[in-house]
């Protein structure tokens, strides 16, 4: 009889901890999906890298998981980037340093303070 509550008992914290790694989850998709939209890139996929018990903050027992996600700068390349949660809290997104997008249809600098423009009488080389 004591034995049945204990396993019952067991299988509730068990059942209580996989609901709060699927929160975690959740909730790291949709802050990638912002930090992403942010830099001006496509969230291509996110996964949990590990997880661990973590003891403090508000509830006393929380998680501790990183989640790994991948992004593009253009549709073609491919980036991974790391999100660092305790509990429901981000605790920090580490960034790779990526390339950024070509830049051939910036508009050129025209007039006295942009550069030479396109005023010819400018020969030195040297722009006002």
């Amino acid at each position: 009889m004591m034995s049945d509550v204990i396993l019952i008992l067991a299988l509730f914290v068990l059942a209580a901890f996989f609901w709060q790694l699927r929160q975690m989850a959740e909730l790291s998709r949709v802050f990638a999906e912002q930090a992403c939209r942010k830099q001006s890139v496509q969230l291509l996929a996110i996964a949990m890298v590990h997880a661990r018990p973590s003891f403090g903050g508000h509830t006393g027992i929380c998680w501790k998981a990183t989640f790994m996600f991948e992004f593009s700068t253009d549709g073609m390349d491919q980036h991974q980037g790391q999100l660092s949660m305790k509990g429901k809290q981000i605790q920090g997104v580490e960034w790779p340093v990526f390339p950024e997008p070509e830049w051939n249809d910036a508009p050129l600098s025209q007039g006295k303070f942009g550069g030479c423009g396109t005023q010819s009488r400018c020969s030195t080389g040297k722009c006002h």
